[in-house]
């Protein structure tokens, strides 16, 4: 039997490996606290016996990002959230993160999680999550389907929070490239009071260009599209010698970028989240691009990094 003095804060461990690439998937939420390839480390994680820092890996359902006081309406419904960002008065980030994920099914390059989530107070729809995270020869790539188990419809959004890194490159450094044509704007809780065009301004990411001093917490929409429907986020050293791509299926119609500015000590601006989101911040209320999920229905969606070196 484990011993618990022993216990990894984040849970049980599962490393997968590939092709020179491995990470390691946690239990306590699910979601990813290592991921490098050849030996290098392109996920900004957390060691083993610490406690995730910063909301680093994990995955942010039923909604992601924050809800204004927690509170919010939903056929013709008033419902409250616990506020989970007090200093804010804010739910944030979903109730998925700190839950205990259980193993569904293991190989030597992919694993499978899952989580039964019981309906609660504030938010009275049981959902069935299931994650595949993979890695090979195109890098890594998480596959997620989400099941409402309740006999009416849900409200639902969905979001990852990785960090990534370029070796030997800071984040002033770091060349980036995010498809979102708008930006949301923010009042001083960081929720949103309205959304602008990033042409011409200094969050205009749509052509690659270095960071600099910019200070980004900002979810950018309206984004330019692959051919496949999907988008990515590009980050690169100055001389392009090494690349991520962190790209992600039509699902996600929205990316949140965040330079790490309000974590402290080493992590302060040490590596850059790029968040994969369905919906913006505050969609439970606004009700933009929510996702309604009708009894039995499963939404699926993907997303990976893909380095380049």
């Amino acid at each position: 039997m484990e011993n618990a003095v022993n216990r990894s804060p984040s849970g049980a461990q599962w490393t997968i490996a590939a092709d020179g690439h491995e990470a390691v998937v946690v239990e306590v939420g699910g979601g990813l606290r290592a991921y490098r390839h050849d030996g290098v480390d392109y996920l900004d994680g957390y060691a083993a016996d610490e406690l995730c820092p910063g909301g680093a890996g994990q995955v942010l359902a039923p909604w992601p990002n924050r809800i204004r006081d927690g509170a919010y309406t939903f056929a013709d419904r008033s419902l409250q959230l616990d506020l989970s960002e007090p200093s804010r008065n804010n739910a944030l980030h979903g109730l998925v993160n700190w839950a205990s994920w259980h193993l569904v099914e293991q190989a030597a390059d992919s694993v499978t999680v899952g989580y039964e989530l019981p309906a609660r107070p504030g938010y009275p729809w049981p959902l069935r999550l299931r994650t595949r995270w993979r890695v090979g020869a195109g890098g890594l790539r998480a596959e997620h389907e989400v099941t409402n188990l309740a006999g009416e419809p849900a409200p639902f959004g969905f979001s990852v929070h990785p960090y990534l890194r370029l070796p030997k490159t800071g984040v002033a450094e770091s060349s980036l490239r995010v498809p979102g044509r708008i930006r949301v704007l923010v009042d001083s809780r960081l929720l949103p009071i309205g959304a602008t065009e990033v042409a011409g301004s200094e969050y205009d990411f749509t052509a690659p260009r270095p960071i600099g001093h910019a200070v980004l917490d900002v979810a950018f929409g309206d984004v330019e599209r692959d051919a496949d429907g999907g988008s990515a986020v590009t980050l690169a050293t100055p001389d392009g010698s090494a690349r991520l791509h962190v790209w992600a299926d039509r699902e996600f119609g929205w990316w949140q970028v965040f330079t790490g500015d309000t974590l402290s000590g080493e992590r302060h601006r040490r590596s850059v989240a790029i968040e994969p989101m369905t919906c913006p911040p505050d969609a439970f209320r606004s009700g933009r691009d929510l996702i309604v999920l009708a009894p039995g229905q499963t939404w699926r969606g993907a997303w990976g990094v893909r380095p380049e070196a």
